[in-house]
């Protein structure tokens, strides 16, 4: 998956998601808790594609976006080992310090605690949010991911090998299957032993059961037990060259699980109280595997078989139904709306510059096949369905070179309602996006880039807002058409764009906690 070594900012609040990201493509993987490695980029062993295309790749920020409330924005600053926490209100700062590179930070949702996992020292910095007061809990080595359960009591690190950097692996001995697992109120550390290549970490809805999927294991561990050891469930038959374990999805009543394996020929579906494991039939290579919205179905593409499956959730070893996708369109991953009216097929492995809508509403209407100017690499929805953002990255796939989008980035923006698009081309690929709660509204920044982009919904005009310097990270506060945005700068820099008044507040020099700088703009 996507991540880069940048300082990773939190604001005191949600633990899943944050406020103002996008409603589909950006999801965490379960209905529970916080996924971290959502990969769709598997293979390897009994993982290799039988369709002739590569892995699907799902757009997964999560462990870069923030948490977010209206009260405080916290920033780790990596290159000098501190965190800040800047109140909204006034745009007064505190700076304390925590261990060395501090690379994420996730907030409790009842805005008490920020977490922040600092790789350079192996442990965690546990922050009042209140008293800037800090515990610190060491963690075992070399970790590069951090995730917090729904109800921000435990948090999970473990090595993200989809996201591994040439430094992340230390000289000594090195355990590629591990997990530290700890409990936030009392800095209890619980080490776990949990099978090969951890992927992908789901908590259950009441944050009672923590589930890992490894590349041949799912480990069970109850969070409520004294001592929360792992049980460990084989997923494949073959333990030779088992397929790799992908995505896993924990049901709402968190007694089951449902694993998609690259290139498998079924799913496997766990049962985590008897620990035992059912075959599901599923077409051949599944490529994505998504809940529907109303939480009641599971749907499965088949991209080898161009089918959907769809299981029913309360009973999901019943007979799915299958829905037979255009012939002749490649399409291997699904977003549906928030709304669960419609959805949108698509691949990001076929070079082909067409996309698939499904309207989940009008179960007779036919699924209807839509041309993009170039082909897509993800597809996010606005939170009310009205809008469908398309980015396109500058492989051109089936694009002609007298396109004005030949070997160019680009986004489309498509009115769902009629699919009217408006393709924009851009100087570089869009590194994080969001969107007002209202929906009428997205921003995106591109890395290191002095841009703001404002994506009007409505009207499907763009504008730009400059800034002093390269965006880092960005959000919108919940509720709010507040935008912030983090920039580069040795001591600091973080902008709040009032969208309402098209007000821009810039702060310089947060890390010290003298010499700030406020700057507005209008």
């Amino acid at each position: 998956m996507r991540r880069h070594d940048f300082a990773f900012i939190a604001l005191a609040g949600l633990s899943i998601g944050c406020g103002g990201s996008w409603d589909s493509g950006w999801d965490t993987g379960g209905w529970g808790g916080s996924a971290a490695a959502d990969s769709d980029g598997g293979g390897g062993g009994g993982g290799d594609l039988d369709d002739g295309y590569d892995s699907e790749v799902e757009v997964d920020e999560d462990g870069l976006l923030p948490a977010a409330t209206e009260r405080y924005v916290f920033v780790a600053n990596p290159l000098r080992n501190t965190v800040s926490r800047i109140t909204v209100a006034d745009l007064s700062v505190i700076t304390t310090e925590v261990g060395v590179d501090p690379l994420v930070v996730r907030t409790s949702p009842d805005h008490s605690t920020a977490v922040v996992f600092n790789r350079g020292t192996d442990d965690l910095s546990i922050v009042d949010s209140a008293s800037m007061a800090v515990r610190t809990v060491a963690v075992r080595p070399d970790f590069n991911a951090m995730v917090m359960s729904p109800d921000g009591a435990w948090v999970a690190c473990f090595h993200d090998a989809e996201n591994r950097e040439a430094d992340d692996l230390s000289d000594g001995a090195w355990s590629f299957n591990e997990v530290s697992l700890v409990e936030v109120a009392t800095g209890n550390h619980w080490p776990l032993v949990v099978g090969f290549n951890p992927r992908e970490i789901s908590f259950s809805g009441d944050a009672a059961r923590m589930v890992v999927v490894s590349d041949a294991y799912l480990a069970v561990v109850e969070l409520d037990a004294d001592n929360p050891d792992p049980v460990r469930i084989p997923i494949a038959e073959d333990t030779i060259e088992p397929p790799l374990a992908e995505e896993v999805l924990i049901t709402p009543g968190g007694t089951q699980a449902l694993v998609r394996q690259a290139g498998g020929e079924h799913l496997v579906l766990a049962d985590l109280l008897s620990l035992s494991t059912t075959l599901l039939p599923v077409g051949d290579t599944p490529t994505d595997l998504d809940v529907t919205p109303d939480g009641l179905q599971a749907v499965a593409v088949a991209r080898g078989t161009g089918e959907l499956w769809i299981y029913d959730l309360a009973d999901l070893e019943a007979t799915p139904e299958v829905l037979e996708l255009p012939a002749g369109e490649v399409l291997g991953s699904l977003v549906m709306s928030p709304d669960n009216n419609q959805a949108l097929l698509y691949s990001t492995a076929s070079g082909v510059s067409r996309y698939t809508s499904w309207h989940r509403d009008r179960p007779d209407a036919p699924f209807e096949v839509h041309g993009s100017v170039k082909p897509i690499s993800a597809v996010r929805l606005s939170p009310d369905g009205g809008v469908a953002l398309l980015t396109h990255d500058r492989e051109n796939g089936d694009v002609d070179s007298d396109s004005v989008f030949y070997d160019e980035h680009a986004i489309t923006m498509v009115d769902l309602d009629d699919f009217f698009a408006n393709p924009i081309r851009m100087p570089d690929a869009p590194s994080e996006t969001a969107v007002t709660d209202d929906g009428t509204l997205g921003f995106l920044i591109m890395d290191e880039r002095p841009d703001l982009v404002q994506l009007d919904f409505q009207s499907l005009l763009h504008d730009d807002i400059d800034l002093k310097s390269g965006a880092e990270h960005m959000g919108v506060m919940p509720g709010t058409r507040l935008v912030y945005v983090s920039q580069t700068h040795d001591l600091g820099r973080i902008s709040f764009f009032d969208a309402d008044s098209g007000d821009l507040s810039t702060i310089t020099g947060f890390e010290l906690n003298a010499g700030i700088e406020v700057e507005e703009t209008h």
